[in-house]
């Protein structure tokens, strides 16, 4: 996938595009839109199908439905945050506004988790193709972990991404029309020339349409990429201020760009089925073989006969996610530029080079990226990580709803989300499910990643505060009371489940369970959020912290 930075400052105070100076609403429906879908159709479309199929069967279509529809709520309650507040970095702005300087700390180090397991993710996809090659070979054992070569060389493409942002390359960064409709072009052609003579509809039953049962089904929305795969809605809010009818396109942008991604990931998911030979799966879909398995799509076309399209398919997976981890590792040093302007890290982050580079934010990210290939020497092992921490950095949305529609009920809403009094908390259970059904072994690595975001972030704020420095951070404790018991308790449920866990809690009361202690959480955040009048503060010190460096 192909995100743009969740936390780069805003260029202006006046939105309105007027004498300010402000951003300009130039952005039409298909400019909103086309961000979006060129962030889904990414790089989860290479492996999504494969790695869903091996978790959950044939019924892994089953799965990326449940996974279009959870998107879709989040989709929708961030369509009518990203109207009241057209800033960039929504997604970690929100909850600073409703909860306070300690939840903006903690959704901020969220979203900087996320934006960093990227770039290692892209490697991971850019060596699993590289496979085809003969001098590739030796780089990825049969289980899809990386070999001692294979992290050498690893980290040396971590270090040429580094490299290239140094050179002060940042227009890979946005989204063009262009891209992304090759983005949309590859999937499709694939779909088209695959099944076209290659369509075997007894495949879905010949060996079981749910051999898994419902939890092969749910395990695979979280840790075969299926959210993976089709985050990158936000896009579209990001570019809020710069729309010019968001009211209109907001919502129709987030939910067009959904609904593309999902019908072309589920026609991917639907031909990769019906076109493999039944010889590939004879022994169970867990066991599914192939020549050039480790580069699912384009070993197939090979497979089937279609040499030529393999070799299309090969160049481009190598060249579509090396864009991608050049941008994310951009955005990981703007991310933690972000949080230093905000008081939350170390000036050090916000000093940047003759180019403008925030230079000690690109080396934190290749050092971060480094340590990722190591507890996650696999795609889908760090597919699981990216989508929890993702997912974590999302659920603030909808917390943040419930505590505007309360605190600030006349604000200006360019667009109104009906019933969204019930899609919020409804939203934020959602959320909270696909980061439980990650599993514990996924969500105990989460755990340890946020306590060291804590104890680093959490000391300069400590330093910061005892030496009265000018921009340290305010740490509403009162309001972000929530949080701490929030994140302990989806952990403790996560280990006491059948996800991963000890099994005390059987299949099916562990999902009534999360969605229980979920709209707890909800309602036990709106009751102790910020003021009304501290929300206001907060929303104009975004203007301040903000105002570009020169």
């Amino acid at each position: 996938m192909a995100k743009v930075d969740h936390a780069a400052p805003i260029a202006a105070k006046d939105q309105s595009g007027g004498p300010g100076g402000g951003l300009r609403r130039d952005v039409g429906l298909i400019g909103l839109m086309w961000a979006s879908v060129g962030s889904i159709i990414g790089s989860g479309w290479l492996f999504g199908a494969e790695k869903a199929v091996v978790v959950a069967g044939p019924a892994a279509i089953i799965s990326w439905v449940i996974g279009a529809v959870a998107i879709v709520l989040l989709a929708l309650v961030h369509a009518e945050l990203g109207g009241m507040f057209p800033v960039a970095g929504g997604t970690a702005r929100y909850p600073h506004y409703a909860f306070g300087g300690l939840a903006g700390m903690s959704f901020g180090w969220f979203s900087w988790l996320q934006a960093a397991t990227v770039a290692p993710i892209e490697v991971e996809a850019m060596i699993g193709y590289a496979k085809h090659w003969q001098w590739a070979d030796g780089l990825q054992r049969a289980n899809g972990t990386l070999t001692t070569s294979g992290i050498v060389v690893a980290v040396v493409l971590m270090a040429l991404f580094v490299a290239v942002n140094f050179l002060g390359v940042r227009v890979l960064a946005h989204t063009n029309s262009a891209a992304t409709w090759w983005k949309i072009a590859v999937p499709l052609g694939a779909i088209f020339v695959i099944a076209v003579g290659n369509f075997h509809p007894g495949n879905f039953t010949s060996e079981g349409f749910a051999p898994f049962g419902a939890k092969g089904v749910l395990a695979a929305i979280s840790s075969s990429g299926i959210i993976f795969a089709l985050l990158g809605f936000e896009q579209a809010i990001q570019l809020a201020g710069e729309s010019r009818n968001p009211k209109r396109d907001l919502p129709r942008a987030t939910l067009g760009s959904v609904a593309i991604g999902s019908v072309i990931y589920i026609l991917l998911q639907i031909v990769f089925i019906v076109a493999l030979p039944h010889s590939s799966f004879a022994h169970g879909w867990g066991k599914l073989d192939f020549p050039g398995i480790s580069g699912p799509w384009a070993g197939l076309a090979t497979l089937v006969g279609l040499g030529w399209l393999g070799i299309v398919l090969y160049a481009d997976a190598i060249i579509s996610p090396g864009g991608t981890g050049l941008i994310y590792t951009t955005a990981t040093s703007r991310i933690s530029y972000g949080l230093a302007k905000n008081g939350y890290a170390p000036k050090l982050f916000a000093k940047t080079d003759s180019r403008g580079v925030p230079w000690f934010g690109l080396i934190i990210s290749f050092v971060t990226g480094v340590i990722c290939f190591l507890p996650f020497p696999s795609w889908q092992e760090l597919v699981s990580f990216i989508t929890s921490a993702s997912v974590l950095m999302y659920a603030g949305a909808p917390l943040a709803y419930g505590v505007f529609a309360d605190r600030l009920p006349h604000h200006e809403r360019p667009y109104r989300l009906p019933f969204g009094k019930v899609i919020s908390p409804l939203s934020f259970v959602v959320a909270n499910l696909i980061i439980f059904w990650s599993g514990w072994d996924t969500l105990w690595r989460l755990g340890f990643a946020i306590l060291i975001g804590y104890v680093l972030l959490g000391s300069y704020a400590w330093y910061a505060i005892r030496k009265n420095l000018p921009d340290a951070p305010r740490l509403d404790f009162k309001a972000a009371q929530w949080l701490p018991p929030y994140l302990v308790g989806l952990g403790l449920i996560s280990y006491l489940s059948t996800f991963g866990g000890d099994g005390t809690i059987p299949l099916w009361w562990d999902i009534l369970v999360v969605a229980a202690f979920s709209l707890g959480i909800y309602y036990w955040a709106k009751a102790t959020a910020s003021k009304p009048e501290a929300i206001e503060r907060s929303i104009e010190e975004v203007v301040v912290t903000d105002a570009p460096a020169h």
